[in-house]
């Protein structure tokens, strides 16, 4: 047996066990996945897959547990990696970091440019994606940090920790009757044309479960992931918006829009940091983490990592 096997398997999986995606992924042929995954049970002497002619139907159940044990493999064959590049690069190297949009924008620049000044030889990737695609990066080890609010904490192949809490706004034009309310209410929200984020971004799950618990239906006219966006059409007059907070901190005193609020509608929501469990951190990622929150220092980080983290409170 040998890592390709391993490798063919794990992708074959993660493609819904379509070996000719799975082939597109590691750039070899369909042929070759299938032979190596047969000369690979044929060596174990059990069938990971079932199959219906040459097509995978489903993992069997030792097939499952072969999964899981690759699983650790291939995690620790990427920690050898990582271990080599800190004793021979030291302070060079990359770090990618998967994120949703409004984190990227408001919250990374600040770390992500304290971390460059330190590590001027660390490349920084950015992905950007749902919470949802953030997870499975990290679980993939395409990412070797997620940063998000939503799902990051559901996951037990995980070790997430909260960094900050931080409540949504209600950004309007000016001259808008709620520019002159302090603390609106969820009747005068929902009165309005509502634009906000997509119901899987950035806490809208909060907005929704408010509105109902209220019996209120607010009217959402336009849906985006992007704050900017949001902001955008809030100032050509379609609606008003609701936005983390995030997204108002470099607005102007006096500009186009006013911000109220909303925490007491909407309460307060946690920003998470996650990593792949079992993973090995480089030195550069502990310096970002704590740059990102001074909540997060590099001892409280292995002890999360080594299995001994319970959460905490912000």
């Amino acid at each position: 047996m040998n890592l390709h096997q391993f490798r063919f398997v794990q992708e074959a999986v993660r493609r819904n066990l379509n070996l000719t995606e799975t082939a597109k992924a590691l750039y070899t042929s369909q042929p070759g996945v299938s032979k190596a995954i047969l000369e690979f049970e044929e060596e174990l002497g059990i069938d990971i897959f079932s199959r219906h002619g040459k097509r995978l139907r489903r993992v069997t159940e030792p097939g499952e547990q072969v999964l899981k044990a690759i699983e650790i493999i291939m995690r620790e064959v990427g920690n050898l990696k990582r271990i080599g590049e800190e004793y021979s690069k030291r302070d060079a190297g990359r770090l990618s970091i998967a994120t949703t949009h409004t984190q990227a924008r408001y919250v990374l620049p600040a770390p992500v440019t304290k971390l460059r000044k330190q590590f001027p030889q660390v490349q920084v990737s950015l992905h950007q994606g749902s919470p949802d695609q953030v997870v499975r990066m990290l679980q993939e080890e395409s990412a070797d940090v997620g940063l998000a609010t939503e799902s990051l904490s559901l996951f037990d192949d995980l070790v997430s920790l909260p960094c900050y809490e931080w409540q949504h706004v209600l950004v309007v034009p000016a001259d808008h009757p709620l520019a002159q309310v302090e603390r609106p209410t969820l009747e005068q929200l929902a009165g309005e044309p509502i634009i906000t984020y997509h119901p899987s971004f950035t806490g809208r799950t909060r907005i929704d479960k408010a509105f109902a618990a209220r019996h209120l239906t607010p009217s959402v006219v336009l849906e985006a992931i992007d704050s900017d966006v949001i902001k955008t059409y809030v100032r050509l007059g379609m609606g008003i918006g609701i936005v983390a907070e995030m997204a108002v901190r470099e607005d102007p005193p006096g500009g186009e829009l006013v911000s109220r609020p909303l925490g007491h509608l909407f309460g307060q929501n946690v920003a998470r940091i996650a990593f792949k469990k079992g993973a090995y951190l480089r030195n550069f990622v502990y310096v970002f983490a704590e740059a990102l929150s001074d909540r997060l220092s590099r001892s409280l980080l292995e002890r999360a990592m080594s299995g001994n983290s319970s959460d905490y409170e912000l």
